[in-house]
This record gives C-alpha cells, structure tokens and sequence, in this order.
C-alpha cells in the first residue's frame, strides 16, 4: 500500500505539480461505514485548489466496476468532497467502463481520470510490444479458458489432454503452451513423455492477468430468417445467454454461437439476411468451439463476458458484474 501511495504520489508530481509533501491522512475515516473503512487507503490532498480524497486499493482481489463506482458514491456522499480510485493496473475494458460512468481514477504512470476538474491525461508508450503483449491466439484462449473453468481449480494440468477435446492438432498445442508461457500466465515442465504447465497465480488472478491479452471470440455476426434444428444442438450466446445466468430480459431475437467450421456445414441450408429483422435470429460466428463448458446449453461465462465487455449497456455491465460473482474461484 506504501508503494501504490507513492507511486500516486510521485506520478500527481510529475503530470500535475502537485507536491510530494502535499499527501495527508484522511480524518474523517471514523464516519465511514465498516466496509468503506476496508476497502480502501485514504489519502486528501489538494489539486488545483480542489480538495480531493485519494482511495487507494487496498486488497489484491480487484472489486467489480460496478463495486467500485457505488463505494465512490458513497464515498463522496459522506466526506463531501470528490472520491478519486487509485489502484495499479487497470484493464482497458476497466478503464472504458469507469469513464463511460464518469468514475474518476488515477494508473500511477499511466492514466489519470478527473472528469470534475476537467482532466483525462494519458500516457502512450510505443516500444515495440513484448510477446507478453500481444494478444493469444483464439486457440490459446480457448485452452486458458478451458483450465480455468474445470471443475476444481489446479495450478498444474496436462495441456495435451485439453487440446484433446478441443481437438487441435499438437503443433496447435505446442504453439498455445509457448503463448502461455510467453505471456507469463504459466511455466511449462515434463513429467516423462507427458508436458505440463504450473499456473502461476490462482484462477481469479490468472483471468485478472490474462484479460489484456483476451480477445472477443465473436469473428461476425450473421442473421437468420429462421431457426432449424440444429440450433439445438448449438450454444445460447450474448444477451440471450446473459439473460438466462441473470436476471437481463430476453432479447427480442435469439442470439447462437457457432465456430466457424460448424457455420461451414450448415449455413448451406441457412438463408443470410442482409440485417436483423423482425423474428430473425442472432448467430455469432467464433473464432474457436462455443462448447468449451460441458453438460451446459449457453456459451462459457468467461467467453460470454469476453463477447460482451463492451457494451455500453449498464444493465449489461451490472448482470456481466454479476455473473462474475457467481464463478467459484
């Protein structure tokens, strides 16, 4: 917390001018609530001749937006004077999210967010990107996705046998471990013939860490005039699959998620629309298997909310900030 304090300290110094000196403790933690008084390191400080009250996180279990954006109201409603979030890292659907909803923030060294005096002020670095940088292949976010909804969470597991039943090729395999590895997502030994890989943090922080790199599965999206028969077979995906893990109402058409090789096979008795319709069905074409969660007819939660994270809804945020209470870890 010291670090995460001075780091805010000397990063408000450098963009802003603000003395290093000019940081104090908060008096007023007595009249918070107890779960504000946990939730955060308080620090008042002064900006441009406007009092501001600094909470700076203070578990390593990040909240949700939506936690985040209701401590600040209350926050700003007891002390009487502009909350800011100070925390580390921030992934850059977080950060779109906290702008879209006007919650001020402050990344030490990166971003700085201060709708109420008028200051969004972002720092760009254009080093070539590390390989730890880049986003992972679809077939490599399909096996971290994989690992990480099993049913009893393991920091080791035998990649072979996931790629097994997502059936991928081992030179697939191969090219996905060296992603993870690369990424700093997990170290990969051997155990005789067979490979593994050892997570390096827990399932929460694995995903925390991974979320820069994970893309949206959906590739396009298509339109239908009908269902068919085969959609049963297939997964419930978007809103309608958000709908049915929450408490969102159905979308007016259905939305399917298929891979693209399924849509190979049956778009051949499938009429395209030009657009949605009246009636029409949603069909979300993925760049790898819909069906990565078994015995289940939606799409995984973690690839729903992959699919979904920018949308500008705030009903959806609040059901996909929901959901992601529900996961086990």
């Amino acid at each position: 917390m010291f670090a995460l304090a001075t780091s805010a300290q000397n990063y408000l110094h450098e963009t802003l001018g603000v003395s290093r000196s000019a940081h104090e403790p908060w008096g007023g933690l007595d009249s918070l609530p107890y779960f504000l008084r946990d939730a955060f390191e308080y620090r008042q400080l002064d900006i441009l001749g406007h009092e501001i009250l600094l909470a700076l996180e203070r578990n390593p279990d990040k909240p949700s937006i939506g936690d985040i954006r209701n401590r600040l109201d209350k926050l700003r409603s007891v002390a009487g004077q502009p909350a800011v979030y100070v925390t580390k890292a921030l992934a850059s659907y977080e950060r779109k999210r906290l702008i879209a909803q006007k919650v001020p923030f402050i990344v030490p060294g990166n971003q700085l967010y201060l709708p109420d005096l008028g200051l969004d002020l972002r720092e760009y670095f254009r080093q070539r990107p590390s390989s730890a940088d880049l986003p992972l292949s679809p077939s490599a976010q399909a096996m971290l996705i994989a690992a990480l909804l099993r049913p009893r969470w393991e920091a080791e597991w035998h990649p072979a046998e996931t790629a097994v039943l997502l059936g991928y090729t081992p030179m697939t395999l191969s090219r996905a471990v060296r992603e993870l590895v690369a990424a700093g997502l997990a170290q990969a030994h051997k155990a005789g013939r067979s490979q593994y890989l050892s997570m390096a943090y827990s399932a929460r922080g694995t995903w925390e860490r991974a979320l820069p790199l994970l893309r949206n599965p959906v590739q396009r999206t298509v339109w239908t005039s009908m269902q068919t028969r085969a959609e049963l077979l297939l997964r419930v995906a978007g809103l309608s699959a958000l709908a049915r893990l929450s408490m969102l109402t159905e979308p007016r058409s259905p939305v399917f998620a298929v891979s693209r090789t399924a849509w190979q096979a049956l778009k051949a008795d499938i009429a395209e629309l030009p657009q949605s319709e009246p009636g029409a069905c949603e069909w979300q074409l993925w760049n790898y298997s819909p069906t990565l969660q078994p015995d289940s007819d939606t799409v995984d939660p973690l690839s729903l909310m992959l699919s979904l994270r920018d949308s500008s809804d705030e009903r959806v945020q609040s059901a996909l900030d929901a959901l992601m209470e529900q996961l086990p870890w």
